[in-house]
């Protein structure tokens, strides 16, 4: 076999390869179903004692199921995007109702989006802490505020790299 048909039969096999993610992102769609039956199961512990609660732990409440609802939109962005991506274009038809980002996140906005997705969920996450900030030590406080920022400069630096690397 010639060098050259060797590095061709190399260069198709690896990118056949790609192929391997598909079921990497089927397995998000399963753990989207698991998203699915926890914020369920939060609203089932929920509405019964909607009345009774004050509006502090109505607000928590509320802030998971905010929570839950922007890692379902993370986990569905990152399957429809990367398989977009990475595998293969998705063959949907006129007729079926089409998101309308998809088709155009390239990976550079995608990896934005999961980055400032992140930076949102830690938003949530440290506001619930500051609702029960009593109940949290100082020392897991700073270390909980210390996390979040260095999320949110990481995503502001990922976003000006990547402007600049555009220009």
């Amino acid at each position: 076999m010639s060098v050259n048909k060797l590095e061709k039969a190399t260069e198709r096999l690896m990118y056949a390869s790609r192929w391997i993610l598909a079921p990497v992102y089927l397995g998000l769609s399963l753990a989207l179903f698991g998203l699915f039956i926890k914020f369920f199961q939060e609203i089932y512990h929920f509405l019964p004692q909607i009345l009774e609660i004050d509006e502090s732990t109505l607000i928590l409440n509320l802030l998971t199921l905010i929570d839950l609802t922007l890692v379902g939109s993370l986990l569905v962005i990152v399957m429809f995007s990367g398989y977009e991506n990475f595998v293969s274009q998705m063959d949907i038809g006129a007729e079926t109702e089409k998101l309308g980002w998809l088709g155009s996140h390239d990976y550079s906005s995608l990896k934005m989006k999961v980055a400032v997705s992140i930076v949102a969920i830690s938003s949530i996450h440290l506001l619930k802490i500051f609702m029960n900030v009593q109940e949290t030590d100082n020392d897991k406080l700073m270390w909980y505020v210390l996390i979040h920022l260095t999320l949110v400069i990481s995503a502001f630096f990922m976003g000006y790299l990547d402007k600049i690397s555009r220009d």
